[in-house]
């Protein structure tokens, strides 16, 4: 955000009065806007437990948002829906652009997969203070109904930090409650349910088909308070990589320039057939304060993680994800070259918890794993996404580079403990 620095009239003092306070509400816009770990809130951030860690020197937004004093609240009627649920069905990849109704593609497409999108509500529990109890902290976000039992995909941030839920349909006329069926921060990827019949149902593409250059649909509850906004843009690029909050990678992402703005976290991002093919997740404004601005970089991750992050929550509750025991990071070129490292590719172990099974097994800091179980670690296999095709006690087989030497270490997996 710079400030306007251009200048009009012969005061000289007016002038100068103007630059600086152009400049100190840049700054403040810059802070607000840029900080070195945006907050996605929306002029309630002190009521929402929400806030992000330190992951990046680049600006990593989660797009949730809280609810502002300022906007109303949503006041739907408590009327059920009555109408049949509504599959979205996906057709064909080769479909023609053109929709046999009529309809332009985008229009067609919001209408298959509009209804179910849905606004959670996150209500973290009520504020104690010395003068008592002061009002109960509200976020919102977004979802998108995936069965006619009522499930709701969103995203972890969302939901974290909630004491109760709710969702608000997209038609507006229902605010009912949801509960947390569960969460996996790994992902980012929680699932609610809801027990009213639902007014639609969402379904799947294929995320591995996805192009470069291929035209998607945003929607999701912009600001929070602009319910199923619309948007638009293209496949910027794929399997890319971000921090997450858990400490790991959230890794083959979907970046697109269709904008995403605060709330529409956990709204689905959809090709031209109105299936899900993402759920949107972050966006980077810039770089840091006096950094580069960043325009059109958001991010979704790929439906295929999605379901089977949400298949796992709805019959477990948890993702049981088999632990290692390290802190890594995915290495490029670039870094390898920074670090002296003799491979291009791989994990980057960054530290190793004592007791834990790469502990036991051998790893150090400072290893690099470029193979588990033959698996090679690149920028489509992540470390977690390969661990969690195995089972808590597998044993299983590392190809691990130290300095120059080439080493095979061997990890019985443990299982993951639920709070990290």
């Amino acid at each position: 955000m710079e400030p306007n620095k251009s200048r009009s009239g012969p005061a000289w003092t007016l002038t100068v009065f103007v630059i600086i306070f152009s400049l100190v509400i840049g700054a403040i816009g810059e802070a607000i806007i840029e900080p070195t770990v945006a907050r996605a809130v929306t002029g309630a951030e002190t009521r929402a437990n929400l806030a992000l860690k330190a992951l990046t020197s680049k600006s990593v937004t989660k797009v949730a948002t809280a609810a502002a004093q300022a906007m109303p609240n949503p006041s739907p009627s408590s009327t059920s829906p009555t109408s049949t649920p509504t599959t979205i069905q996906g057709s064909s990849p080769t479909a023609p652009t053109q929709m046999a109704n009529g309809d332009e593609p985008f229009v067609s497409v919001v209408k298959k997969a509009g209804p179910a999108v849905v606004t959670v509500v996150n209500q973290a529990p009520p504020i104690q203070t010395a003068f008592g109890q002061i009002g109960q902290p509200e976020a919102l976000g977004s979802g998108v109904i995936i069965d006619k039992d009522g499930h709701i995909v969103t995203n972890n941030h969302v939901v974290a930090g909630g004491g109760s839920f709710q969702v608000i349909f997209a038609n507006g006329q229902q605010k009912v409650p949801a509960t947390l069926v569960g969460r996996d921060p790994v992902s980012d990827i929680a699932v609610l349910k809801v027990n009213v019949p639902v007014p639609a149902v969402a379904t799947f593409g294929n995320s591995d088909d996805l192009q470069i250059g291929e035209q998607v649909v945003a929607i999701g509850s912009a600001l929070g308070d602009f319910r199923n906004t619309v948007t638009h843009g293209i496949v910027s690029g794929l399997d890319r990589t971000l921090p997450a909050d858990s400490g790991e990678a959230l890794s083959g992402l979907i970046q697109t320039d269709a904008p995403i703005n605060h709330g529409n976290s956990g709204g689905p991002l959809l090709n031209l057939q109105g299936q899900v093919i993402g759920i949107n997740t972050a966006v980077v404004r810039s770089t840091g304060v006096g950094g580069d601005i960043a325009e059109g970089l958001g991010f979704a991750i790929p439906s295929n993680t999605v379901k089977q992050i949400a298949d796992q929550l709805i019959q477990h509750g948890v993702v049981p994800r088999p632990f290692l025991g390290v802190t890594a990071g995915m290495i490029s070129p670039p870094i390898a070259s920074y670090y002296g490292l003799s491979v291009t590719h791989g994990a980057l172990i960054q530290s190793v918890e004592a007791g834990s099974p790469a502990d036991k097994a051998g790893l150090k800091a400072g290893d690099v794993i470029t193979a588990v179980d033959g698996t090679t670690l690149d920028d489509t296999h992540s470390l977690a996404n390969v661990l969690l095709a195995h089972k808590v006690g597998d044993s299983v087989q590392l190809s691990v580079t130290r300095g120059n030497q080439s080493l095979t270490l061997t990890a019985t997996l443990g299982q993951r403990p639920l709070n990290s």
